[in-house]
């Protein structure tokens, strides 16, 4: 996240503290999430109508997909989101900076993989030396992710003295970006790893070797502060289904594949192979747990990557006090 963005999301979050619309008695939930597996909960509960249900007929669910966690987290900070499956990074990037949010569940873990160009040269993370590799956005998880990577292969970006350029390049993008040569190497997330492998592209990553032995949050479930506040039983429903959207994934595999693979065509216009998508899903894990563990690990890696400053005290940011 460049300092235009942070300055912008801080001067958002201020102006939703002091006086936004206020969400008492909603009867709309704006919901924010993205088209990749790693969101796969949303997708599910998306396209089987488990979180509309849940939310009753007199609310209204408004669903809105982002390509970036930069992007969702200043339509959050505006504002215009009461909910969201986002990652870590910006989630914890947002929560320090005084944006009124609350960490409320997991959702998926692992599911991202490191992607060489087929016709490039690389083999290993040591082969990132001179070249570019894209990311979603910067300061996002695989962002930060990728820049633990880096420094562990005592390699450095160009901007801090060394040959490494980081790019951002949305995830249903990537694979015209390689055609283009514009790009060497990705870390994405799932599905659009199993994607570019199916096309000949070469994995030289995989979800247990980006960080801790794959034991890692990918994507979390967020409400705003203030929304949780007015409306606890809107929340408390929301989370129920989100639950079940998990269970889903796990119960029914297979039909699980077919509705995400609806909601990817009809988000990207892309529809991604079934046996990628399969692949994708045994790197990723669906789990509404959360690792407060984990979590602080990876907010340690957010200081190292230069988005933050210090490592907050999460459980103030976290809420798991919803009935489900």
């Amino acid at each position: 996240m460049t300092r235009t963005h942070i300055r912008r999301v801080s001067a958002l979050a201020l102006a939703l503290c002091l006086g936004g619309v206020s969400a008492q008695g909603a009867t709309t939930v704006r919901l924010g999430y993205f088209p990749n597996l790693t969101h796969a909960p949303a997708l599910s509960g998306l396209e089987r109508g488990t979180f509309q249900k849940a939310l009753g007929s007199k609310v209204k669910l408004d669903a809105r997909s982002f390509v970036s966690g930069t992007t969702l987290t200043e339509a959050f900070a505006a504002g215009q989101i009461d909910l969201a499956y986002i990652g870590p990074g910006p989630a914890i990037n947002a929560a320090t900076r005084g944006m009124p949010l609350q960490i409320i569940a997991g959702a998926s873990e692992a599911g991202a993989v490191l992607i060489a160009r087929g016709d490039s040269a690389i083999r290993s993370y040591a082969d990132l030396a001179g070249k570019r590799v894209a990311v979603p956005s910067l300061g996002n998880t695989q962002d930060i992710s990728l820049r633990h990577i880096l420094k562990e292969e005592g390699l450095k970006l160009q901007t801090d003295g060394g040959n490494v350029v980081v790019t951002p390049v949305a995830p249903a993008d990537i694979a015209a970006a390689f055609a283009g040569k514009r790009v060497d190497a990705t870390l994405v997330p799932e599905p659009w790893g199993a994607l570019l492998q199916a096309q000949g592209h070469r994995m030289i990553g995989n979800e247990k070797t980006v960080w801790r032995g794959g034991r890692y949050p990918t994507t979390l479930l967020i409400v705003n502060t203030r929304f949780a506040q007015a409306n606890p039983t809107l929340v408390a429903n929301f989370l129920k289904a989100h639950a079940d959207a998990v269970a889903y994934l796990g119960r029914s595999p297979a039909a699980a594949r077919t509705l995400i693979n609806a909601q990817l065509d009809r988000l990207t216009g892309q529809k991604v192979d079934v046996r990628a998508l399969q692949r994708a899903m045994t790197r990723t894990r669906f789990t509404t747990a959360l690792d407060l563990k984990a979590l602080t690990e990876y907010a340690a890696l957010n200081v190292e990557a230069g988005y933050a400053r210090n490592v907050p005290d999460l459980r103030s940011f976290v809420n798991l006090g919803f009935k489900r």
